[in-house]
């Protein structure tokens, strides 16, 4: 049984506890927050015997074997490197970071610490990605050509502006998408070279973040894709894939794939179109608590594909922040 203990009392955190009580391998052993009314509300609803308001003495408790990391993203480094130097294993949200400097930190303080760690992107965990490789792999739709998506979602007044917009709440989901089937198409080294144009609006919230904004990248290999993502209107998705033979979208929402039924759609140029079915018992925050308790009991240190890899986080934040960075030089 992995114990755990709960970093965070926001909105994603509920996702995640309920996820975790579905399962017959994890109990919660304690929860911390900043706010005490909060924390207790959030303790007594979840049947959760602890609760902190101290982060050492949480990261310090013996009775807990495994943390998730539901602050802000702007706190996943500090938290995650302190939960490594202790020894225990992370999953962490999404994004990994809001800089390339504590991203890069948290990868060594892991590899350093040799303690098991996975970035939130939960639904690479779901048999969704798995389906997805097939068909990439299968030659069906043909040589990979460009990608596009675009998630949005009026969540920016919920978020804690100090972690930096839409591009580390939403737009991560598309970009490590594109950075999935770059890798599983065309090799780990495909992702890397690229240019690159984002263009964008900042919100008014004293601290500069992206609320809407848009990114064009050829990489070396002449793939293209073309990413939007705003966190100030819509409640909408979409991504699609483009073979030289045919193409793939999904039907369904990628980024939250369900229990039951997931759709893709495959549409021959000139030919027939069909939908492919996707069932699974569990939808993704379930399959990612899965895969983190899978990897542990079996000592590892990162989750196989799909979920993503250290390395993988990485080469995903160095193309979000390059994102955010033309946009913030060009506004």
């Amino acid at each position: 049984m992995l114990r755990r203990g709960i970093l965070g009392t926001s909105f994603i955190s509920h996702t995640v506890v309920k996820a975790i009580q579905k399962s017959h391998g994890s109990c919660i052993t304690a929860v911390f927050g900043r706010d005490e009314a909060r924390l207790k509300g959030f303790a007594e609803k979840y049947n959760i015997t602890k609760s902190f308001t101290s982060m050492h003495n949480i990261l310090d408790d013996a009775d807990v074997g495994a943390f998730y990391i539901g602050l802000p993203s702007h706190l996943h480094a500090t938290t995650a490197i302190a939960a490594a130097m202790r020894g225990k294993p992370v999953l962490s949200e999404k994004s990994l970071a809001t800089t390339m400097g504590d991203s890069h930190a948290m990868v060594d303080a892991v590899r350093e610490a040799n303690t098991f760690f996975l970035e939130g992107l939960m639904y690479l965990s779901h048999p969704l990605m798995t389906k997805v490789a097939e068909l990439v792999k299968s030659g069906e739709l043909g040589t990979i050509c460009s990608m596009s998506g675009h998630y949005a979602a009026n969540i920016g007044q919920k978020a804690n502006p100090l972690g930096k917009g839409t591009i580390y709440n939403l737009g991560c989901y598309p970009v490590s998408l594109v950075h999935f089937i770059s890798e599983t198409a065309f090799g780990s080294e495909a992702f890397s070279g690229r240019q690159v144009l984002g263009t964008g609006n900042i919100n008014k919230d004293g601290v500069h973040s992206v609320q809407d904004a848009a990114l064009a990248v050829r990489f070396s290999n002449g793939v293209l894709a073309t990413i939007q993502s705003t966190d100030s209107f819509g409640n909408d998705f979409a991504f699609a894939i483009n073979g030289s033979k045919a193409s793939m979208r999904f039907k369904t929402n990628p980024w939250l794939p369900l229990a039951g039924d997931n759709i893709i759609e495959i549409r021959q140029y000139g030919g027939e179109t069909r939908d492919i079915y996707v069932t699974s018992e569990l939808d993704a925050f379930d399959c990612q608590v899965r895969v983190v308790e899978n990897c542990i009991n079996a000592g590892l240190k990162q989750a196989p594909r799909p979920s993503p890899g250290w390395t993988h986080s990485v080469e995903i934040m160095s193309l979000l922040t390059e994102w955010e960075d033309q946009i913030l030089n060009s506004v």
